[in-house]
């Protein structure tokens, strides 16, 4: 929020001299003249007072505060060339005219000349050095040119002149927050807000910076005061809804951005956010309108086009989210998010052609994934350099499952002739050391071998141009240990009916996990009873403990499974798996075991559209939410497959 302008007229209101030294030797008429017309500039009749300065310089042309006094008048009067034309006057008559130094660089910024202004406000803090107006002018020009420590060198003069300009110490606290010393900042609104305790622009900034500290309760503290100290304070009530936004408090923040578009019902960025929280509250049709209004507000806002794919994706309408992210990318071709989520779009779609490229966005958006690029000395490899007989640094970059998924298209390399290296997680190693292509296993953390070239694991889609038709490993590509498999074969004891293994949950702080994952006190209900089940998911979440303890014929051996390769050997002991979108159902489809797979309504990119088969596992099968969150559909279609199949 600028704060510019006011200070501006604020500064106008500060007490000038009328002059600054001794005018040259005057007639009476022109003394009688000049009185007069100061007379009437004093009395607000600012016509007549110009009219009357234009008789005393007609008698003296050179009467440097006549001139100065006539440029103040049409100052006034919004006339501003005039105005500067007898402030160019002035100084030319008079050099050490400070005053009008200063005045002529305010209307030369009012002008849009900012640079000139500079140099006469730089002239009139020479001339006069306690020149308060001149100071304060100078470095709010200084922070609209961005020439922050300037800035701060010319507010701290202002307020050794003055420490009680509260508005001063506001400025300061911007120019120190741009500086990104936010605790420096903080203090300085601080000291604004003991000057003036009602200043809602202090509160306002302070939570600003308290944001930036990381301290989202004590910012939303001030933001309340900045909004009580002034309710019409739309940018206040703005903040106050992306921080409730952002620490999921959803009820409240729409609740707030309805209060923002109360003050200000124009502002395309209150409806776009506001329809990123109807989305996330499953208010689809609201959401949608709400993006509408924010465009018809603003045409060309790429940001509420991606908004609005986002929320059309969600309701499966997939094709209509596709041209609302080529929109917000033609209007914004430099827009990551927009660009990474058309990627998921196009690569759910089945165009892995363009989807690979786009993908790659991913990196320009780490804070938002969780995902950053790896910084290494070696070069990127992303296929445009021949790696035959050169040393390929594989790394993981993102959960289990998506590692599960892609260490696939290490053979791809290694039948490009290229010696590949596999850094995982270390839950991982053991398991990957059955994967063929791959010269050395690395846990993650470990110290590196020598290599070229290095590729995150999930571009080495994009490396080696697969298509939905090209991907490799379908019908499995991970053994287990013999020795672990013939373990759990007698740990399970001698199978007397079909054995099926459940996971019903993943890793609670993915980003999806409550689309994803279900309760199993949900589930347990749809199973059939005339099956062995088995808990393949190591970790279980609180809420579902009391149920599995409660159903003792669902076994359990989390604190068996020490790593992916006890769990991939339990599979082989299984006759299906049936899990959520999860690590266990990648585990089990690249083991080429008999896989069910339970999909959200909006389900991720790497499961397509509209099928019940995947490329990417020929011995999975994919049950869909037949509407959003509607979990209890899939588990009637399961139980009734179970009952026929087995």
């Amino acid at each position: 929020m600028s704060l510019l302008p006011s200070l501006f007229r604020k500064i106008q209101q500060l007490k000038e001299p009328t002059t600054q030294s001794s005018p040259p030797a005057e007639s009476a008429e022109v003394q009688s003249a000049f009185a007069e017309a100061t007379q009437a500039y004093q009395a607000k009749d600012l016509e007549r007072a110009v009219a009357l300065y234009d008789r005393v310089i007609a008698l003296q042309p050179d009467h440097a505060e006549a001139l100065y006094k006539r440029g103040n008048a049409l100052k006034d009067l919004g006339q501003l060339p005039a105005a500067l034309a007898c402030y160019d006057a002035a100084v030319k008559h008079r050099p050490d005219f400070g005053y009008a130094w200063c005045n002529r660089g305010f209307v030369q910024q009012s002008l849009g000349l900012r640079e000139a202004a500079l140099a006469s406000f730089d002239e009139a803090v020479r001339l006069n050095p306690d020149d308060l107006v001149a100071h304060v002018n100078r470095g709010s020009l200084l922070q609209s040119l961005s020439r922050w420590q300037e800035a701060l060198v010319s507010h701290d003069r202002v307020l050794a002149l003055n420490p009680q300009l509260f508005q001063t110490w506001l400025f300061r606290g911007n120019v120190l927050r741009e500086l990104r010393q936010p605790e420096g900042a903080l203090a300085s609104f601080r000291k604004a807000l003991e000057l003036k305790p009602d200043y809602a622009e202090a509160h306002y900034n302070c939570g600003v910076s308290l944001e930036l500290l990381g301290q989202p309760q004590a910012a939303l503290d001030s933001y309340d005061r900045a909004v009580a100290s002034f309710p019409q304070f739309h940018q206040a009530h703005y903040n106050r809804a992306g921080l409730l936004k952002a620490e999921g408090r959803l009820q409240e923040a729409l609740e707030a951005y309805d209060r923002a578009l109360a003050v200000k019902a124009d502002y395309a960025e209150t409806y776009s956010n506001r329809g990123a929280v109807l989305h996330e509250l499953e208010r689809w049709d609201e959401a949608l309108a709400s993006f509408d209004r924010a465009l018809a507000l603003r045409s060309g806002y790429a940001e509420a086009h991606m908004q609005r794919a986002y929320t059309l994706g969600a309701l499966g309408r997939y094709e209509a989210s596709l041209r609302e992210y080529d929109r917000a990318v033609a209007l914004k071709p430099e827009f990551p998010e927009a660009r990474y989520n058309r990627s998921q779009m196009q690569l759910l779609l089945g165009d892995y052609e363009q989807g690979w490229v786009d993908y790659e966005w991913r990196w320009r958006i780490p804070a938002k994934l969780k995902v950053w690029p790896r910084v290494l000395p070696q070069p990127l490899w992303l296929g445009q350099e021949p790696i035959a007989g050169k040393r390929l640094l594989i790394h993981c970059e993102q959960g289990l499952g998506d590692t599960l998924q892609f260490c696939r298209f290490a053979q791809s390399v290694a039948d490009l002739g290229g010696i590949v290296f596999l850094e995982v997680q270390p839950p991982l190693v053991s398991l990957l050391r059955s994967l063929a292509g791959v010269a050395q296993v690395i846990a993650q953390g470990s110290p590196l071998p020598e290599f070229d070239y290095h590729c995150p694991m999930m571009s080495l889609p994009l490396a080696v141009r697969a298509t939905v038709t090209t991907i490799p490993g379908a019908e499995g590509y991970l053994r287990s240990d013999p020795a672990k498999v013939a373990h759990w074969r007698a740990r399970l004891g001698e199978r007397t009916r079909p054995r099926i293994g459940l996971v019903w949950s993943g890793n609670p702080a993915q980003v999806n996990d409550r689309k994803r994952s279900f309760a199993l006190a949900g589930w347990i209900e749809h199973l059939p009873r005339e099956f062995d089940y088995v808990c393949v998911q190591k970790d279980i979440q609180p809420r579902d403990r009391e149920s599995l303890a409660a159903n003792a014929w669902i076994s359990h051996y989390g604190d068996e499974l020490h790593d992916l390769s006890d769990t991939a050997a339990l599979c082989e002991c299984l006759d299906l798996i049936i899990s959520v979108c999860t690590s266990g159902a990648h585990l089990s489809g690249a083991l080429g075991r008999p896989t069910w797979i339970l999909l959200a309504f909006d389900a991720e990119w790497r499961w397509l559209h509209a099928r019940s088969d995947t490329p990417w596992y020929r011995s999975a099968r994919l049950y869909r939410q037949p509407a959003i969150g509607d979990w209890q559909g899939v588990f009637a279609r399961v139980r009734a497959d179970l009952i026929a199949n087995f």
